[in-house]
């Protein structure tokens, strides 16, 4: 191999890893930041579709808590929607943080209730626990959200960045 090719390797590698050492540390900059707020993005727009009536969910969640005692379903629908605006809320604020995640840990407790409760709508005739409807689908993907939370959680007690 020519030293010319050689050296044009080397330039291209180089510049890759430039390229990618300015992406790399740009991502670690602002990832969490921007996971933390279109966590918060999400449970607050989320939230607030169910008191407002507007919940695709709502009959899925109206079926769950058709068992609760205290409230009527519709009474719990709103209170679970406002409980994930208060998550949404609390991601928003880096100060408060722990609490988001510990609301928000609560509340997927509940969100993976029809999994259970309701196995009928939430997976395939004969094909739990491996063919989820749409249902099953909206609530299995809360795993992605509960791991981008613990993501961020893993952040709070590390030094700020002198920016």
């Amino acid at each position: 191999m020519s030293s010319s090719v050689l050296h044009a390797r080397r330039t291209l590698a180089a510049r890759f890893d430039r390229i990618d050492r300015w992406m790399s540390m740009r991502m670690a900059r602002w990832g969490i930041v921007l996971l933390r707020s279109t966590l918060g993005i999400v449970f607050i727009w989320f939230g607030l579709l169910k008191p407002l009536g507007l919940s695709p969910a709502e009959s899925l969640v109206l079926a769950t808590v058709s068992w609760m005692p205290v409230f009527d379903p519709p009474t719990w629908l709103a209170v679970i929607g406002w409980w994930e605006v208060a998550i949404g809320v609390t991601f928003l604020i880096p100060q408060t943080l722990r609490i988001a995640i510990a609301l928000m840990l609560l509340q997927m407790v509940g969100a993976f209730m029809p999994l259970v409760i309701l196995s009928d709508v939430t997976f395939q005739s004969g094909g739990a626990p491996f063919a989820p409807t749409m249902e099953g689908q909206y609530i299995i993907k809360n795993l992605v959200i509960i791991a981008a939370a613990l993501a961020v959680g893993g952040t709070v007690r590390r030094r700020p960045r002198p920016d």
